[in-house]
């Protein structure tokens, strides 16, 4: 598996068998083999998560089996073989591909990718989005709602392991940018986890690896691959 860094949550996965374009907004794309299918997943509707002009850029790309999984809040795309997803559903995209989706914290959803045996979760805006300016209650019941994906995913696992993960890692919520992370790690098996939604700001990666140095080996950093 091949995981390519875009920009902010956007990431290209090359299996053996297909590509996989999670939450692409900008940022240039690598060269890929024109003749092997390529899935666009994007998670919501926010422009941080979703450009519609993706379709257009692959196939300027020349890019020939395009298919999109787009969750049920962004419109359908004119010409593109589409299907949209709801979260708290499971689909089967095709022959040892499934797919498991998580109701988000924000909007949209999160994505748990099954190819082949390998795992790729994708959690767009699943996040604990606590904040200083929100009331207690706001972020009682944030903080909820996220552990309560949180145990989700871990139940559909049933004890396998991630292989890669991409988690928010935003650190405009100051003292509390770890939180969303540092109780994934807790709770989900994982072998890498790619920190993303970090708005041009890798420095809050390092800053995380060493305040919490026993997770330095999940954690990739996405600047420096």
């Amino acid at each position: 598996m091949k995981v390519t860094y875009i920009h902010h949550s956007g990431f290209l996965v090359e299996t053996k068998r297909f590509y996989y374009l999670f939450d692409y907004e900008s940022g240039a794309l690598p060269a890929m083999d024109r003749k092997k299918p390529i899935f666009v997943l994007s998670s919501h509707s926010h422009a941080d998560h979703y450009n519609p002009e993706t379709f257009s850029l692959l196939s300027a790309m020349g890019m020939q089996q395009v298919q999109a999984v787009l969750s049920d809040d962004i419109a359908v795309p004119a010409g593109v073989n589409t299907l949209q997803v709801a979260p708290g559903k499971e689909y089967t995209l095709g022959e040892k591909q499934r797919l498991t989706t998580f109701l988000s914290t924000d909007l949209g959803v999160a994505f748990l990718l099954e190819d082949d045996g390998a795992l790729i979760y994708h959690a767009g805006d699943l996040n604990d989005w606590v904040w200083d300016e929100e009331t207690p209650e706001y972020n009682r019941q944030m903080t909820e709602n996220y552990h309560r994906q949180i145990a989700l995913l871990a139940e559909t696992l049933q004890h396998r392991v991630i292989d890669t993960a991409f988690v928010v890692l935003d650190p405009r919520q100051e003292a509390d940018y770890d939180r969303g992370l540092l109780h994934f790690l807790a709770y989900i098996p994982v072998k890498a986890v790619y920190p993303m939604h970090y708005w041009d700001d890798p420095g809050i990666i390092d800053k995380f690896i060493k305040q919490h140095p026993r997770y330095s080996f999940e954690i990739q950093h996405t600047e420096k691959r």
